[in-house]
């Protein structure tokens, strides 16, 4: 049995450690893509991705000198095969062999391959020979990693757009075209035996695009808005992308696989685009990106995939400027050729860590509070800032009945309250006191009477400002993830006191 004195150091390492993997879950990954005749070297891009919050790498291909230089930096890399490659690797196994040992074996385990997307967005080209032998080619690359001694350890899978779906709103309806059930269900077979993840390209973008109305586009950005109640299941959706990724959910869960894990291999916003594309604009890019991150490291997950993030990869990296199409094709980058931020998502490393609102606020000495603006604000938008800032796990007790800030009893106050209350808790960025534009920060403190609004360096702070709201989903995700961590801590002493 071990020594009593030794247990304390082994508890604070146990719990340094599990604590440790909880923060630096890699769920966050970037796709970078190569179709540009300016990018910066691969070296160099594997040290800008050191420097940030990037855990995870998509590549369309398998570019060799990419690989190479993200050997050791711990970051997962996912690979791709092209379309055009299927039919060879359907055909014989061999060549799937060949390609395993060209392009994984050289480099796996210090370049960390995680996964292998067999083809892209197969089931839109209508091809039905290269559909058909889509299932055979993931068979053959599968089995050429197992050969490697490499199965289980590099997943194999392959990518498709949100157009899969024949129906996504309301998410309690998703469901995939009937055309492609078939095939799906053999694809979706095949990955269950293989643990590997079905992967989705969801785009809110294109989802605004569709319905330029400036509730749709508060919806997609993650921005205080009235929110969508699926007359399904009851839920109230928040944002766009936890309906786009639910309605993917709820499609599988009609064929029976409710067990496969969903990955987001492409999603994201352009800075930029021609005058008659609606959309595309710096702030729009910054607010989807930004608090996207930041939603996925509030660890809440999705109504339907509670308590966990789902693996998102955002597009892109850098602009690609050599693709076809409108300016927005070209503008999804979030960094330039000059390594520069095109604009701050939040990826740096001091902002890695789980954004969820902390137990009390720490005053701030940036005098600032975040309030709505004067005038032109209507009590139907101030509802929903109020909405969305209660229900984003702060503590909105102190406007409620006997409440320190509950009178006066008017939307107008409350809001207030509750807006200023939000960007002080998860963070004193002016991209958390826009709600839609209709906030602002000011300089004069709005405390009032035994009404203490934090922040502003005011040391009149109210103890229980700020404390997570237990009955949230932001609460019970917490709680679910500290009890997972202290399981593990409980093992790790139960099976150190039998040694």
């Amino acid at each position: 049995m071990a020594s009593l004195s030794r247990l304390p150091i082994l508890l604070l390492f146990l719990l340094i450690t599990a604590f440790s993997s909880a923060v630096s879950q890699s769920f966050i990954g970037v796709n970078y893509g190569q179709v540009a005749d300016n990018l910066p070297a691969p070296a160099a891009t594997a040290k800008l991705l050191q420097s940030t919050a990037i855990k995870q790498v998509r590549l369309y291909g398998s570019d060799p000198a990419v690989i190479k230089a993200l050997a050791n930096t711990g970051i997962g890399i996912v690979i791709g095969i092209p379309n055009g490659d299927i039919p060879g690797l359907a055909a014989d196994p061999n060549v799937a062999a060949q390609w395993v040992k060209s392009n994984v074996v050289p480099f796996y385990p210090a370049s960390k391959i995680t996964l292998v997307n067999v083809g892209n967005e197969i089931l839109l080209t209508n091809d039905q020979g290269l559909i058909s032998q889509l299932l055979p080619a993931m068979r053959n690359v599968q089995s050429a990693l197992a050969a490697a001694s490499l199965g289980g350890k590099v997943r194999v899978s392959t990518v498709h757009s949100m157009a899969v779906l024949s129906q996504s709103d309301p998410p309690s309806a998703g469901r995939f075209n009937p055309g492609f059930q078939d095939v799906l269900k053999g694809l979706l077979t095949f990955q269950r035996d293989n643990a590997s993840p079905f992967a989705v390209n969801p785009y809110p973008f294109f989802a605004y695009q569709s319905d330029p109305r400036p509730e749709t586009l508060a919806f997609c950005l993650f921005q205080p808005n009235a929110g969508r109640v699926d007359s399904g299941s009851g839920i109230k959706y928040m944002n766009m992308f936890d309906a786009q990724v639910d309605a993917v959910k709820s499609a599988l869960n009609v064929i029976g696989f409710n067990d496969i894990d969903i990955l987001v291999a492409e999603t994201g916003w352009p800075y930029r685009g021609d005058s008659n594309e609606v959309g595309p604009s710096v702030e729009n890019a910054k607010a989807y990106n930004g608090n996207l991150i930041q939603h996925l490291r509030s660890m809440v997950g999705t109504p339907l995939i509670p308590g966990k993030p789902v693996e998102t990869y955002i597009f892109a990296l850098y602009d690609e400027n050599l693709k076809p199409g409108p300016t927005s094709e070209r503008s999804f980058g979030l960094f330039k050729p000059d390594l520069s931020a095109t604009y701050d998502a939040g990826l740096s490393k001091s902002s890695q860590t789980p954004s969820t609102p902390s137990p009390s606020p720490k005053p701030t000495t940036s005098s600032k509070w975040c309030v709505p603006k004067t005038g032109g604000v209507s009590d139907t938008q101030l509802q929903a800032n109020l909405d969305y800032a209660c229900g984003h796990g702060i503590d909105c007790s102190a406007i409620q009945p006997g409440g320190a800030c509950f009178e006066p009893n008017t939307v107008a106050s409350h809001a207030a309250y509750a807006m200023n209350l939000y960007y002080q808790t998860v963070g004193t960025d002016p991209m958390n006191c826009d709600f839609s534009q209709t906030a602002t920060l000011t300089s004069t403190n709005p405390s009032y009477n035994a009404c203490v609004y934090p922040g502003g360096g005011s040391s009149r702070v109210p103890v229980e400002a700020g404390k997570i709201n237990m009955i949230s989903n932001d609460g019970f995700s917490n709680v679910r993830n500290r009890l997972s961590i202290m399981k593990r801590v409980l093992l790790y002493l139960f099976l150190f006191s039998i040694y």
